[in-house]
């Protein structure tokens, strides 16, 4: 598998945000976008997903599934933990894997590799900002996508959750899987390709 970004650009109400953004990767490899504030880390994420279209440029993922497109593949789990505080992490897992697909590690599964085991039946509303960003996260192991594409995945996360989350992106990669993450932090990975965006 390989995803080949090519001359990107990105306007917003006829304003230039970026433009000749190009990256290539292969299976196994992560790329951290990094960027000032406002630089289009995050635009360039929601382009990938599917979410926003490009001013001008090609994105092309060879390899995967013929028949979906990039989205179709791709986790895209953004700097908004996009939980319903009545659901409990349980259901919430659960309302992402039948909303995905692909069905992988069971919920209750996810909640456990990520330390939330013991919150599985409270109401997302009592959780904490870390807490809430690490069961963002376990959506990522729900679904079996090979893309994953994450805003700032780090944020509010203690160091101890931090190693974490690199183990959970270091499985990945070495199951062949791609990472385009968005960051003004370390990610904690062996190794990761670095692209800035704006000035």
């Amino acid at each position: 598998m390989r995803l080949v970004v090519e001359n990107l650009a990105c306007e917003r109400s006829g304003r230039p945000i970026f433009s000749g953004v190009g990256f290539a990767l292969d299976e196994g490899q992560a790329l951290a976008v990094t960027g000032r504030n406002g630089a289009g880390k995050s635009t360039l994420l929601q382009i990938l997903a599917g979410l926003l279209e490009p001013a001008s440029g090609t994105i092309l993922l060879d390899g995967g599934h013929d028949e979906r497109t990039l989205p179709e593949q791709a986790h895209y789990v953004g700097h908004r933990d996009a939980l319903k505080p009545a659901l409990t992490p349980l259901e919430a897992l659960a309302f992402w894997q039948a909303m995905l697909g692909e069905p992988a590690m069971a919920p209750d599964d996810a909640l456990d590799r990520l330390d939330l085991g013991h919150a599985a039946d409270l109401p997302c509303a009592y959780l904490s900002a870390g807490q809430r960003r690490r069961l963002a996260l376990a959506r990522l192991l729900v679904s079996d996508r090979p893309v994953w594409l994450l805003d700032e995945p780090t944020s509010a996360l203690d160091a101890g959750s931090q190693t974490l989350f690199a183990e959970l992106v270091e499985s990945h990669l070495g199951r062949g899987g791609l990472v385009v993450a968005a960051t003004h932090a370390p990610l904690g990975l062996h190794e990761a390709a670095t692209i800035r965006i704006g000035a």
